[in-house]
């Protein structure tokens, strides 16, 4: 079920992405880029103030 609601999200963002200029969907790509980014250095920092 999670699986069929996420290709359903992604359809629904790359329509919408069609939709709009370059420019703003690089800066919306840039943007969540960043974000995942600082979750992922965030994470893995405490992970390893887990193990320690």
């Amino acid at each position: 079920m999670s699986l069929l609601l996420a290709a359903a999200l992604l359809s629904l963002l790359a329509g919408a992405a069609l939709h709009t200029s370059l420019s703003v969907f690089l800066t919306g790509a840039t943007a969540i880029l960043a974000w995942l980014l600082a979750f992922g250095v965030r994470e893995g920092l405490a992970r390893r103030k887990q193990q320690h």
